[in-house]
């Protein structure tokens, strides 16, 4: 049987929700091994001079322990 770890990261992007999950999720497997799947615990967006700047996802992700 495996064992699963869930670690949460925040990622970033200046196009989107989903641009950001991207980034978190390749950012996340070049340091994590075995990813497995990830979720969406949050989205936020950072706001200037009422324009949009920064989309903001916070993602839990699975990964598998090694034995």
């Amino acid at each position: 049987m495996s064992v699963a770890r869930v670690t949460e990261i925040i990622a970033g992007s200046k196009k989107s929700f989903e641009d950001a999950v991207e980034n978190g999720i390749k950012r996340a497997t070049k340091t994590l091994k075995n990813v497995e799947g990830a979720w969406v615990k949050d989205q936020r967006v950072v706001v200037s001079d009422g324009d949009i700047k920064e989309y903001r996802v916070v993602l839990k992700v699975t990964f598998i322990l090694e034995d």
